[in-house]
C-alpha cells in the first residue's frame, strides 16, 4: 500500500519557487497538499495546475497571521515551512518587515503546528547562518557571527525550533538551503537570484553585472537535490536524524566566473550570438560572504542524502527551461 495515500502535507510559501516544486512531487506522490501562501514573493500561476485537484487546497494567508496559521495546519501530517522573505540586500533595506516574516511568521508557524499536534515541522533554513565563520567546508555545527538581518532570522528559527523540540516535543528538521536554482525561480524583480537574472540577460543579449572580480564562489544547489532533501527530512524514521539542521547542497563550489561561462555554454546551444555577450564587473555586494561550501556528510550519513544534479546538470535543465517558458 502506497504509504502517501490520504497524508496531509502543508507547505507554507507553497506558490513560491522552491514550494511550488514541493507541491508538485507531493501531489504526483499521492499525498493530500494544502498550500498556504500571500503572493508577496510567489505567483499563483507556479500553482495553477493543481487547482482544481481536489487533494490540492490553497489558503491565501500570511504566516504573520496566527489565525491563517492555524487554518492552514488542521489535519497536516507534516509542515514544510518555505515561507520567508530572502534575499540579504532587502534585509538590509528592510530590516523590519524581513524580521516580521521570517521571526514572527516562523513562531507563529511552530505554534500552530504544535497545537495541532502536527508529526514533524521541517523548515528552510539558510546558509546565510554561517556567517563571518571562514572555515571550508561548512560544517553544521561550526557557525560565525551573522552578517545581515537576513542571517539573524534565518538563526533565529533554528533556535526557537530547538527550543520547541525540546520543550513540548514537535519534531523539528531544518534545511540549510545553499544557492538553490532551478524551473520556476523568478528572473525578475530587484532582488532577484543570480542564475535566473543571468539567464534572461543573455537570452535579451545584455550584458549581466558580476560583484567583484567573479571569484566569489558558491555551492549552486539544483531544485531537484533540494526536493529529495525535504522528503528525506520528512519521512525518516531513524529518530538520530530528527531535530537538528542539514545542510542542503551538492557539495561542491563553483566561482561566478565559471557560472557565466557555463551559462553561456548552454545558452549559446538555441542562440549562438550569446556566445559572444560581455560580462561587466562591478563592486562587491555589502553582506556578502567570499565563499561557500557545504559538507554534507551529515546528510548522507543521518538521511541517506545522494544529490542527483551537479551544477552542471542542473543547469542544462534549467536553462533550458528558462528558454522554453520565458524566452
Amino acid at each position: 500500500m502506497n504509504s502517501s495515500l490520504h497524508k496531509k502535507i502543508l507547505i507554507t510559501g507553497g506558490a513560491g519557487f522552491i514550494g511550488s516544486n514541493l507541491c508538485d512531487h507531493f501531489i504526483n506522490k499521492g499525498y493530500k497538499v494544502v498550500v498556504l501562501d500571500n503572493f508577496a514573493t510567489g505567483h499563483k500561476k507556479n500553482i495553477q495546475h493543481h487547482l482544481s485537484n481536489p487533494d490540492f487546497t490553497l489558503i491565501e494567508g500570511d504566516i504573520r497571521n496566527l489565525d491563517d496559521c492555524t487554518k492552514a495546519v488542521e489535519g497536516a501530517d507534516y509542515v514544510l515551512h518555505q515561507a520567508a522573505l530572502g534575499s540579504v540586500p532587502r534585509s538590509i533595506k528592510d530590516p523590519a518587515t524581513s524580521n516580521d516574516v521570517n521571526v514572527g511568521g516562523f513562531l507563529n508557524m511552530l505554534i500552530a503546528a504544535r497545537d495541532a499536534g502536527v508529526k514533524r515541522f521541517v523548515y528552510a533554513a539558510s546558509s546565510s547562518t554561517y556567517g563571518d565563520s571562514e572555515s571550508l567546508p561548512k560544517v553544521e555545527d561550526v557557525i560565525g557571527k551573522p552578517l545581515s538581518p537576513y542571517a539573524i532570522t534565518k538563526y533565529v528559527n533554528e533556535l526557537y525550533a530547538d527550543v520547541f523540540s525540546r520543550t513540548y516535543g514537535i519534531e523539528t528538521i531544518g534545511l540549510r538551503y545553499f544557492n538553490v536554482f532551478g524551473r520556476r525561480q523568478d528572473p525578475n524583480g530587484a532582488y532577484a537570484a543570480v542564475i535566473p537574472k543571468f539567464v534572461m540577460q543573455f537570452m535579451d543579449h545584455e550584458s549581466p553585472v558580476i560583484n567583484g572580480d567573479g571569484n566569489y564562489s558558491r555551492d549552486f544547489t539544483y531544485i531537484d537535490n533540494v526536493i529529495q532533501m525535504n522528503e528525506l527530512a520528512m519521512t525518516t524514521n531513524n529518530p538520530e536524524a530528527v531535530n537538528t539542521v542539514y545542510n542542503t547542497a551538492y557539495g561542491d563550489r563553483t566561482t561566478l566566473n565559471d557560472l557565466v561561462g557555463y551559462l553561456k555554454e548552454f545558452l549559446s546551444d538555441f542562440d549562438a550570438a550569446i556566445a559572444n555577450v560581455e560580462v561587466v564587473h562591478g563592486p562587491n555586494r555589502a553582506g556578502d560572504i567570499p565563499h561557500s561550501l557545504a559538507s554534507i556528510d551529515k546528510a548522507k550519513k543521518l538521511l541517506d542524502y545522494n544529490p542527483q544534479f551537479s551544477i552542471k546538470q542542473g543547469l542544462e535543465q534549467a536553462v533550458k527551461w528558462y528558454w522554453e517558458n520565458l524566452k
